[in-house]
């Protein structure tokens, strides 16, 4: 039997796991409120925070760690790869320190189960981080040669609802063409052409719908005004992200407030709210057109996903493209315990961060 634990850091919670071969033994959920984090400049200066939390969980639940096969934790902002699982090397572990691509929670995902796994003398994995780039070179390009569109996205959820659908439908993801739409506090929209992400847009700070919590693509001559007005850079990534969407228009990002106003008849919160279900639908029908409109099936997932007016609202307008599947939630602890029992296996191969 195989045992395993699972890390999945997030910017207000860290949620782990432990499974044995297929079957969860337990998950639980650790908050972390504002107050507990302000203390913390950089993402990896919480590092020792969350790893002694997570110890102590491990502790109360008598998880005797020496029977652990290995550890897995959700990747970070490290430099791009494809899609795969890594060993968290010592390049990987300096890259998710420094943020070689930005912080984030996730970076915490690899960088605490190496340090658990070097204690207990096994190795430490990340599967499909944010930074999975198999964009093809037209899909990097814009209009000005120095700026190149990047792929940061929900890769670890967009690949484990694609592998899973494509089972349902008796074909390989591989030999799938689908386009994933991933509603949360940030939404991504990647097109899967035969088991690649061949075009997604930018989920993190870049481009594509607006989205409770994160700006999306907005008026570039307008954003060049705005930089040039006296906002200093930090003001100005968290006015497009965490300050932004739904947020910045309502003062909530939690679709469950913006639905009770509309059911209390206000129209402005629905004016947003379809608004946001425009920009999706919108950003879905582009990636068709990446496809050429060989679209076995779209699919919507994320936490977003649950809420039935915003699926309506996206539905009407792309349901001419092809059939819609829901996959409401994520997937990610899941998807991480399967790669892990598929490497222990040796049903798959370990890939080496370059």
């Amino acid at each position: 039997m195989f045992k395993l634990l699972i890390i999945n850091p997030g910017s207000t919670s860290t949620k782990i796991a432990v499974f044995e071969d297929d079957q969860m033994v337990f998950e639980e959920s650790i908050a972390h409120t504002h107050e507990d984090l302000k203390g913390f400049d950089l993402v990896s200066d919480q590092f020792d925070y969350r790893k002694d939390l997570i110890l102590k969980i491990l502790e109360r639940r008598k998880v005797d760690l020496s029977s652990l096969s290995l550890i897995i934790g959700r990747g970070g902002m490290m430099k791009p790869i494809s899609s795969g699982i890594y060993e968290v090397d010592d390049a990987m572990f300096f890259d998710l320190t420094i943020g070689v691509q930005g912080q984030h929670a996730s970076n915490l995902g690899g960088m605490i189960a190496r340090k658990i796994a070097d204690s207990l003398g096994i190795k430490a994995y990340i599967v499909d981080p944010v930074v999975v780039d198999e964009m093809e070179e037209m899909a990097r390009m814009t209009g000005v040669p120095e700026l190149r569109r990047l792929s940061h996205f929900h890769a670890l959820n967009q690949k484990a609802v694609s592998r899973s659908v494509a089972k349902q439908i008796g074909k390989p993801y591989e030999e799938c063409n689908f386009i994933v739409a991933h509603l949360g506090g940030g939404i991504s929209v990647g097109a899967h052409k035969k088991g690649r992400v061949v075009d997604v847009n930018n989920a993190m700070l870049g481009d594509g719908p607006f989205s409770p919590e994160r700006a999306g693509t907005v008026p570039t001559g307008q954003l060049i005004n705005l930089c040039y007005s006296g906002f200093e850079k930090r003001d100005i990534e968290k006015k497009f992200v965490g300050n932004a969407g739904l947020n910045a228009y309502l003062g909530t990002s939690d679709a469950r407030e913006v639905n009770r106003r509309i059911d209390s008849g206000d129209s402005y919160a629905l004016l947003i709210y379809e608004t946001m279900a425009y920009n999706i639908a919108k950003e879905i029908a582009a990636m068709a057109s990446v496809l050429k409109g060989e679209v076995d099936r779209i699919i919507i997932t994320g936490g977003l996903a649950h809420e039935k007016r915003i699926v309506s609202l996206i539905c009407e307008r792309i349901s001419f493209i092809s059939e819609i599947v829901l996959v409401p939630g994520e997937e990610e602890i899941s998807a991480l315990a399967a790669m892990g029992l598929m490497l222990l296996r040796g049903e798959v191969q370990a890939k080496v961060y370059m």
